[in-house]
């Protein structure tokens, strides 16, 4: 892939890409054949546009996104980093948990394809994640594909980690993604996302998300990086 474009549909924050969306997009460019079980670090430069093509360029182990004004967007690189998996949560502990979801309350960022409230089924995937009772600083929801893919995926487990760390309280975006996708989603079944803090220093925040199915398969996880911005 030379380029690629975020369509308006995979929005986070308004006028801008869903972070794990368009990473997830990029990750799929680095290395050859299929990106399922690598594991792919990807920093956000600068928030991706939306409509736009950028350009995607590499140079040895370092691939790219660039603008139109040559500057870089996103980069990745294929990592040797393990991966921390949360413990699981059960299918009716992750659904129990979802009308705690603080992002019903206060959302900044009320439409984002992952997390956002004023998405319809089917359109956003509306995954709320709530409080674990007994976990601090755990969320968890549950989730059922309409649609699939790598940057589906990838978007799955973005949100997650930041209602984990207390994103209600101060917004943030997503400002490095390290995740491996082991398999894909299917359509209709019944997943279960959780998210957990994992400390701050000043205004980054740091979390890991994970994603399985009903029976406990891990199908994802990721360590995150989220930075904290201005209030609009």
């Amino acid at each position: 892939m030379t380029s690629f474009i975020v369509p308006t549909a995979f929005h986070g924050p308004p006028g801008s890409a869903n972070g794990g969306w368009a990473a997830g997009a990029l990750a799929a460019c680095t290395g050859t054949g299929s990106a399922l079980g690598r594991t792919v670090e990807v920093t956000l430069r600068l928030p991706p546009p939306l409509e736009v093509e950028l350009a995607v360029t590499h140079d040895g182990d370092t691939w790219r996104v660039v603008d139109e004004q040559g500057r870089t967007v996103l980069e990745a690189r294929g990592t040797d980093t393990e991966l921390e998996a949360s413990a699981p949560v059960e299918v009716d502990e992750a659904r129990a948990a979802e009308p705690a979801y603080a992002g019903h309350q206060q959302h900044p960022f009320p439409s984002c394809f992952s997390c956002g409230p004023e998405r319809a089924e089917g359109d956003g995937l509306r995954i709320f994640p709530g409080p674990v009772p007994g976990r601090d600083g755990t969320v968890a929801a549950t989730w059922t594909p309409h649609a699939t893919s790598y940057e589906i995926a990838w978007a799955a487990l973005d949100c997650a980690g930041a209602w984990a760390s207390g994103i209600e309280e101060s917004p943030r975006v997503l400002g490095r993604m390290t995740a491996r996708v082991d398999r894909l989603p299917r359509v209709g079944e019944t997943l279960v996302v959780t998210g957990e803090a994992r400390g701050y220093e000043g205004r980054k925040h740091h979390a890991t998300t994970t994603l399985r199915n009903a029976d406990g398969e891990l199908l994802g996880l990721a360590r995150q990086v989220w930075i904290e911005v201005p209030r609009a």
